[in-house]
């Protein structure tokens, strides 16, 4: 059932959205779209997505084709559920066993952990051209099997911008949804440690997260919404230092994923200064990306709080409960975002590019 609004029908209001990638942390996505998509008044214009911030995104757009706002969430909850289908703990949380393997189980996580230690184990010493001659991925199937990739090409209720590394360079590319296939958002997807890389056009793609996690700039040039929503799901700042290897090896991770979104910061921010320092001239104008940066209104979730809890580990993760536990969770971050800032939008930014990330 569908929340009051949280402001009035009229009028609406365009927005675009960056989502982090982060493994099975992109259920906390899921719930943040879910909730978003209850609002009448706010249209989405744009989505920036990486990795599984890649897949939430189409299936947005196919969504959004096949039956508009609840079909968006319908295609997003069906995704979602066969991620959680594919999960060895399926049946057991279905089942009588459920009382032992609910959301706030500790039994999961105690059969899940050493399995994943023993996966990043193994990862360390055979590359997946050894362990996975065959190149299997079952998320691979269950993309073809949920996302209707006609409608998303051909989706005219938003655009779609989904990142890669090209492994040759460490370039970024930047896939448009016009020309989008599973293929390319395997890409975006695509951890060099466990997977081998995706060919395509007779070049070779690993994870976006390495060049763009995600990236900012074709929503400020290629779309009409001056409000963009940062949905970050690797925490920020984590207070303690990690001293066990298996920490110090999620939060190298986090770091990582993490950089080339500071750095796009940071330099769409030495835009704003530069304009404002130069008053603006006319002459600077004449570069449409130079209006379009300085009539940004940036906005951000806080997510730390809320994911810092889940180790890096974590993201591998994809139990039911879980994957629940992490939609409940987005839902209600992006609840209490509305409630707070919905008025905001399409007039003032609620976050400094100074304050976007902590630290940067």
């Amino acid at each position: 059932m569908a929340r009051p609004s949280t402001r009035p029908p009229a009028p609406k209001r365009r927005i675009n959205l960056a989502l982090q990638g982060g493994g099975s942390h992109g259920a906390f996505t899921w719930g943040v779209l879910d909730r978003l998509l209850e609002e009448e008044w706010l249209e989405i214009a744009g989505v920036s997505g990486t990795s599984a911030g890649a897949m939430n995104a189409v299936a947005l757009a196919a969504g959004l084709m096949e039956g508009g706002r609840t079909g968006a969430q319908a295609a997003l909850r069906r995704f979602w559920e066969r991620v959680a289908e594919a999960s060895p703990f399926a049946l057991l949380q279905g089942g009588p066993m459920a009382p032992w393997f609910g959301p706030s189980s500790p039994w999961i996580q105690a059969w899940t952990a050493p399995w994943q230690n023993s996966v990043q184990a193994f990862a360390s010493q055979l590359s997946p051209y050894q362990f996975n001659p065959l190149n299997l991925n079952p998320l691979r199937d269950i993309l073809e099997d949920t996302i209707d990739f006609a409608r998303v090409r051909g989706c005219h209720r938003t655009q779609l911008f989904i990142a890669a590394t090209r492994v040759s360079t460490g370039e970024l590319r930047v896939f448009r949804q016009t020309e989008l296939t599973a293929d390319m958002v395997m890409a975006s997807a695509c951890l060099p440690l466990l997977f081998q890389a995706v060919q395509i056009e007779g070049e070779a793609y690993w994870d976006g997260g390495y060049a763009g996690n995600p990236t900012l700039l074709p929503l400020i040039s290629d779309t009409d919404a001056d409000d963009l929503l940062l949905v970050p799901i690797n925490p920020s700042r984590r207070n303690d230092v990690p001293t066990l290897a298996g920490d110090i090896l999620d939060r190298a991770n986090e770091v990582t994923f993490n950089a080339s979104l500071i750095k796009e910061l940071r330099t769409i921010a030495l835009i704003k200064d530069v304009l404002r320092d130069a008053g603006r001239p006319d002459s600077a104008y004449r570069l449409p990306l130079f209006r379009r940066v300085d009539d940004l209104r940036l906005h951000r979730l806080d997510t730390d709080a809320a994911l810092a809890p889940f180790g890096a580990s974590s993201k591998l993760q994809t139990d039911p409960a879980f994957l629940q536990r992490l939609h409940a969770i987005g839902r209600q971050v992006a609840d209490e975002w509305l409630s707070a800032n919905a008025s905001a939008i399409g007039r003032r930014p609620t976050v400094s590019l100074d304050a976007a990330w902590p630290g940067a």
